[in-house]
């Protein structure tokens, strides 16, 4: 995950705080408000950690955070993320929190 420095909360200004927060606030926000709807979906929050440089890889690029989901299935993450609730309420701060990110599905041998 790349963070935003001041989160852009342009495309959702309902969800705007009443004063400018940083992305990495807004990603707080979102982690907050998504657990209780990822759980339910019988998926968990395992890992979440700050970034930085790489050891090995492209010295131009940096991520701030990583986090490692663990769900059922992919239907039942496809389920969790089509999910009205949780769109309407936090999907927003996800995208006002963030500049850029990956998502990489991961299966164990």
């Amino acid at each position: 995950l790349r963070l935003r420095e001041t989160a852009d909360y342009s495309r959702n200004p309902e969800l705007a705080p009443a004063q400018p927060i940083s992305g990495a606030q807004a990603f707080d926000l979102y982690v907050e408000g998504t657990l209780p709807h990822l759980r339910e979906s019988g998926g968990e929050l395992i890992f979440m950690g700050t970034g930085g440089a790489f050891f090995i890889g492209p010295a131009d690029e940096r991520w701030d955070r990583v986090m490692l989901v663990r769900q059922a299935s992919v239907e039942s993450f496809i389920a969790f993320a089509r999910n009205e609730a949780y769109m309407a309420a936090v999907v927003g701060h996800r995208t006002a929190a963030l500049k850029d990110s990956r998502l990489l599905p991961l299966q164990g041998a």
